[in-house]
């Protein structure tokens, strides 16, 4: 088959082109090298030479017509990822470019196989929850004053009392930042237009996917990147609010296994699916597997510093997919040691990770706590 994937040149893009060659299958870069995750703006020396490179912009109708030409399927990966005010760009590139891509579809006849579509668990906002006596709850954004205060933690909305955080389920979505709300918008995009024209697209809401050529210059790339980045430097693990926050870190290997999935099976069309590890790790227990592969002693820094916006706890539910046959098998060890392993073989002149937390301190994106937590 001849397939395209956007965002080819990225993190997860590279890996699934890998997958796809090996498998037999001819394949199609479309990608416009950002700087912000590829700062030389240059093809990255670990994408598959038999990768055929089209260097465009998913926002750019020509850039499409261009990269459909003879194929079969897409795997629409692209999309714009920060921590930072630009909201409109959010817009522009993950809603438009995903609508362009079915309207070149559409107005041209073209045939696919299918569509895979990358959404995010992000789409879920702060997750689900469970009171003892009041049952389950989607709760909405914490409010700056409730975290000015260092007051973490989720209440029920009828009698106040801490709530556990439990999985989200593919059928509730709650977005609160301009990423997730465009991430939702592209599922939507793909799914109802797919269905209206009969083009087979599935979307995948990963979630933290992680693993080696994860930008270390994309402050969007997440804990992994900060923490390793922190100690290779000799600095402590930065901890935003009190590390217990709880999530589910996928290995690449498991996302690439979710996409091949997503391109074969006819269960899968018209449906959103959750990909995420099953196994839930708190930010503190992260960052000491961290320390522990890397060989390190070190305390952690936490010192009441918060992300705006930043969910307090979410996993995925995966039976959907694991009904049709993906099963997670990547550990948290691994991403680790797999992730420090080929960050060590980099560059290591620019400090990436200082970077990312000046960046977002300076735009209020990382804020200070005034008192004790809750």
């Amino acid at each position: 088959m001849n397939i395209l994937v956007t965002g080819g040149a990225g993190f997860i893009g590279s890996h699934v082109v890998d997958a796809l060659i090996d498998r037999g299958d001819r394949v199609v870069v479309l990608d416009n090298l950002a700087t912000r995750v590829h700062p030389e703006g240059m093809w990255p020396s670990y994408l598959h030479q038999d990768a055929r490179r089209i260097r465009g912009d998913v926002s750019e109708r020509e850039d499409w017509v261009a990269a459909l030409d003879d194929i079969d399927a897409v795997v629409h990966l692209a999309a714009y990822q920060d921590y930072q005010l630009d909201f409109s760009r959010f817009a522009r590139v993950n809603d438009m470019g995903t609508a362009l891509l079915y309207e070149v579809l559409v107005e041209t006849g073209q045939p696919l196989t299918r569509v895979v579509v990358a959404s995010s668990q992000a789409v879920y906002g702060e997750g689900a929850y469970q009171c003892t006596e009041h049952g389950r709850q989607h709760p909405g954004l914490r409010s700056s004053d409730q975290l000015r205060k260092a007051q973490w933690n989720i209440g029920c909305s009828v009698c106040g009392l801490v709530m556990e955080p439990v999985a989200a389920r593919e059928e509730h979505v709650a977005p609160t930042n301009a990423y997730a709300v465009s991430k939702l918008a592209t599922e939507s995009y793909a799914l109802a237009l797919g269905g209206r024209y009969d083009v087979p697209t599935t979307a995948l809401r990963f979630s933290i996917i992680q693993g080696p050529r994860q930008s270390p210059a994309n402050a969007y790339s997440g804990v992994l990147r900060s923490f390793v980045g922190h100690v290779q430097r000799g600095r402590s693990p930065v901890i935003f609010e009190d590390g217990c926050q709880l999530r589910d870190y996928t290995h690449i290997r498991d996302a690439v296994s979710a996409v091949l999935i997503a391109l074969g099976d006819s269960g899968a069309v018209g449906q959103a699916f959750n990909v995420g590890s099953g196994e839930i790790t708190s930010v503190l227990e992260y960052a000491r597997v961290v320390l522990d592969v890397m060989g390190v002693e070190s305390s952690l820094d936490a010192n009441g510093r918060y992300r705006v916006g930043d969910t307090r706890h979410v996993w995925s539910d995966t039976e959907r997919l694991r009904a049709i046959g993906w099963q997670p098998t990547g550990t948290l060890a691994e991403i680790v040691r797999d992730y420090a392993s080929w960050f060590k073989k980099l560059d290591q002149s620019a400090d990436w990770a200082a970077r990312a937390l000046e960046r977002m301190e300076a735009s209020g994106t990382v804020r200070q706590a005034s008192v004790g937590g809750t």
